[in-house]
């Protein structure tokens, strides 16, 4: 059976490196979107637009994941649905979410929102940077590299 990614697209900022690693290994790429982020054709990938509700990405990829695919997103909550389907995620920074570290990061979530609520403002993400995109692209390629050992004969 061949695996897949699936890209939480909407706000992905490791496009094309996932393209990059995933060529080589002939992994189909599917990037889902709503249509308010119009995502260009690369060779290689299915693109995948879907209506602008709040949910309508999650609730797509969540329909379609399985087990040994590979999600790509920074949402939590996504990423918790994914691995209850056994499937692999990977944030954008190259972190992969575990059952051992999803529950943390779930409950720091929960906490920070009930902290802004609050009137507490939190500290912006760190800006993206080459360091981060080299790393993501390494942790998906041992991800890939580990899918294709497991699947040889």
């Amino acid at each position: 059976m061949q695996h897949k990614i699936i890209v939480d697209a909407d706000a992905c900022p490791v496009k094309s490196e996932i393209v990059k690693a995933a060529a080589p290994f002939k992994v189909e790429v599917i990037m889902v979107a709503s249509f308010d982020h119009r995502l260009p054709e690369m060779e290689g990938v299915q693109t995948v637009q879907v209506d602008r509700s709040d949910q309508s990405v999650d609730l797509y990829i969540v329909n379609r994941i399985a087990a040994g695919d590979v999600l790509i997103t920074q949402d939590f909550g996504l990423a918790a649905l994914a691995l209850g389907k056994k499937a692999i995620a990977l944030s954008n920074r190259g972190q992969e979410y575990t059952n051992r570290t999803i529950d943390f990061l779930l409950d720091r979530r929960h906490e920070q929102a009930k902290q802004r609520r609050g009137g507490k403002h939190s500290k912006e993400p760190k800006p993206f940077t080459d360091e981060d995109r080299h790393f993501f692209q390494q942790s998906l390629t041992k991800v890939l590299r580990r899918m294709q050992e497991i699947s040889q004969p």
